[in-house]
């Protein structure tokens, strides 16, 4: 169920697309490890933050929180999904997950995929896949993690409201720390309250999640 709805959503963004539909592949050459991404000096993740850095003539951190939103989103999308159609949970260990430079950023895979059940398999994937690369990028990029946390939370929060409907606030709640609490649902959608500094650049308009859309209480707060 989860790698047709993954080929359907490829399929009508004309290939543009930054997991591989059938989630597992046989890599070639054009295939790096994603390991290759946590180990020092951080060659690799450096020359990767520095390709949307440069892109957008930004600042390194916020070459670094571009890239993760890309990069977080591409992991954290197949997992949401599956939460919502049936509860079944790929997960793409540190280890057995593989990257390549694509049109949609990055595009993911991994030589084999295990199958866990409900929020815990994510909260699992989120520590043991996605932690040793927000504590990298933040190494070498000087981004806060709540920031890089932000955008993994949008990535479990955006497929549940644009693709198959799911109640992604309680899901955050039952993933718990570090991305609970970092949406608020508004309407048919939700805003962030993190940024993803997008925003930060000239003359770009802010994404339609953005912490600073969010309506303020009447009290004035955020």
């Amino acid at each position: 169920m989860l790698t047709e709805t993954l080929q359907r959503v490829a399929d009508g963004r004309g290939g543009v697309f930054g997991v591989e539909p059938g989630l597992v592949v046989e890599p070639d050459e054009s295939w790096t490890p994603v390991g290759e991404l946590v180990r020092e000096p951080y060659t690799l993740l450096c020359r990767l933050i520095d390709v949307p850095a440069a892109r957008w003539n930004a600042p390194r951190h916020v070459g670094a929180a571009l890239f993760w939103k890309t990069f977080g989103y591409w992991h954290t999308l197949p997992m949401a999904l599956g939460w919502a159609l049936d509860g079944r949970v790929p997960v793409m260990r540190l280890a057995d997950t593989y990257f390549k430079v694509s049109d949609a950023g990055v595009t993911l895979a991994a030589t084999r995929v295990s199958w866990g059940a409900g929020a815990s398999a994510i909260a699992g994937a989120l520590e043991e896949a996605q932690r040793p690369l927000v504590e990298a990028i933040g190494s070498v990029a000087k981004v806060g993690e709540r920031t890089l946390w932000g955008s993994t939370t949008e990535a479990i929060a955006h497929p549940l409201v644009s693709i198959v409907p799911g109640d992604y606030m309680s899901l955050l709640k039952e993933v718990g720390r570090p991305v609970d609490g970092l949406v608020e649902p508004a309407d048919d959608g939700f805003f962030r309250r993190t940024c993803c500094l997008w925003i930060t650049l000239p003359d770009v308009e802010p994404c339609g999640t953005c912490c600073v859309l969010r309506p303020r209480s009447r009290s004035g707060r955020p």
